[in-house]
């Protein structure tokens, strides 16, 4: 056998196969995640969570050089990346004169807008606060359109924070698994 065909032999005899696959997928899962900061259709800090803990576990939790308490710190700014994205437009809409129906519509609004895609994650918090703040809390179109800016104020803060929070992640998986041991 030649010295190239041992070499391709040896590479296909598993591990190193089962390794490239794994570090393969963690890398694509951490880089589609970070992509979905920024598109709604993705679950970013979603996919960056199930990245590390698909990276850590499968290729063994000493070995992986990924350490727990590395695990749980990503899991908390996953936590945190949730619980902003559910009340970024929210605190928008408060924050730009809204009332407490405008707050409930644009939550209600987000809640409906996951059944219909892409457009309804934009449109339905922003359709919820309008209407909410017009029909329920019976302000001037004026008033509402200002909250309803707030929505959209406080969405375009959350993507800010989200990505913030996903760089925080990825260098914090990088950080540990290259330069920690």
């Amino acid at each position: 056998m030649t010295p190239l065909l041992a070499a391709w032999s040896d590479w296909f005899s598993g591990e190193a196969v089962y390794d490239t696959l794994m570090w393969t997928v963690t890398i694509l899962l951490i880089v589609i995640g970070f992509l979905g900061t920024f598109l709604p259709v993705l679950p970013g800090t979603t996919l960056i969570l199930v990245g590390t803990f698909l990276f850590y576990f499968t290729m063994g939790m000493e070995s992986s050089g990924l350490a727990w308490q590395g695990l749980v710190f990503i899991g908390v700014l996953y936590a945190l990346s949730i619980a902003l994205d559910w009340l970024s437009g929210a605190l928008g809409a408060k924050w730009f004169g809204s009332s407490k129906w405008g707050i409930l519509g644009a939550i209600l609004g987000g809640i409906v807008g996951l059944f219909f895609g892409l457009p309804g994650l934009i449109v339905g918090p922003i359709a919820g606060v309008f209407l909410f703040e017009v029909f329920v809390a019976k302000k001037e179109v004026k008033e509402a359109g200002q909250s309803t800016v707030g929505t959209v104020v406080g969405g375009l803060a959350g993507i800010l924070g989200r990505v913030l929070f996903a760089l925080g992640m990825i260098a914090w998986f990088v950080v540990d698994v290259f330069f920690v041991n």
